[in-house]
């Protein structure tokens, strides 16, 4: 076996919001502990929500006056509400269940395997396999491309549909899966976070001087889009059980710090690829 999950995983779960562990007994199969914490977490979705809904209210009744549009029925908004509430709760009691003590698990399992080769090539691979699958990412690398298309940086006839946004995607997973070995490496260095940060942005306000005008807004929005619901849980989880397993490392100071990287990575190397990588689009 690669890893070893957790006992956490198997026996039942910590929950973080609330402070308290939550066990499930095997050989009862109760469910009422799972429906519990299931409900709390919805109380807490419903309370992380509340405040988006009132300022949609207060702006819909109070500032514009306006009932809802024709097209959009109370009910679907409801209904949509209700959605976004059972999606919230599922996705973060997912997290805490599955996600973050695998990803841990793994970091731990690399460790104990003593091979920092395959360490690095896990979190390469991590950084990049999530990145590629971001839904925030590939909506932006599709606008990315008509933006091209309307400067002129390249022409319909130069490649076919998709092209771009195809290896601006590319581009930008590469950077993440750099950036996460990068942050495996300062874990494993002890290497002073805030000097590489602090680096990593003097070279992106360097390369903004000198890359296309128009490439300068999508390249630092890819900075965020990349740290989002797919990426952040993974990332975060190998940083934190590696640092937890490192003998001299604190989870605090030195498990956190990977999504810094994987902000600024990509802004550096869309930049790049605007500044010298186009050319090589057209052939």
């Amino acid at each position: 076996m690669l890893y070893v999950i957790p006992a956490q995983v198997i026996t039942g779960f910590h929950d973080q919001r609330h402070g308290n562990a939550t066990f499930i007994n095997q050989g009862s199969r109760s469910p009422v502990p799972f429906v519990t914490s299931i409900f709390h977490q919805v109380l807490s979705s419903v309370r992380d929500l509340l405040p988006v809904v009132l300022v949609i209210l207060f702006f819909q009744v109070v500032v514009l006056r306006q009932p809802l549009p024709e097209t959009v029925a109370a009910s679907q908004v409801v209904l949509g509400l209700l959605c976004v509430v059972a999606g919230l709760t599922f996705f973060i009691r997912g997290l805490e269940l599955g996600l973050f003590p695998a990803g841990e698990g793994l970091a731990n399992a690399f460790v104990r395997k003593g091979s920092a080769l395959w360490l690095m090539v896990f979190a390469f691979s991590l950084g990049f396999g999530t990145t590629v699958a971001e839904p925030a990412l590939i909506a932006v690398a599709g606008q990315a491309e008509r933006v091209f298309l309307a400067e002129g940086l390249i022409t319909a006839t130069d490649l076919s549909p998709g092209t771009t946004a195809l290896a601006l995607r590319g581009i930008v997973a590469l950077s993440v899966g750099s950036a996460v070995l990068l942050g495996v490496l300062r874990i494993l260095k002890g290497w002073p976070l805030h000097w590489l940060i602090i680096g990593g942005y003097l070279l992106a306000l360097a390369l903004t001087a000198i890359a296309p005008a128009s490439l300068v807004s999508i390249a630092y929005d890819s900075g965020g889009v990349t740290t989002s619901t797919i990426t952040v849980p993974l990332v975060t989880a190998l940083g934190v059980g590696l640092a937890s397993t490192i003998r001299g490392r604190n989870p605090i100071t030195d498990g956190f710090g990977l999504i810094a990287f994987a902000s600024v990575m990509p802004i550096i190397f869309v930049l790049a690829f605007g500044s010298l990588g186009l050319w090589w689009l057209h052939g």
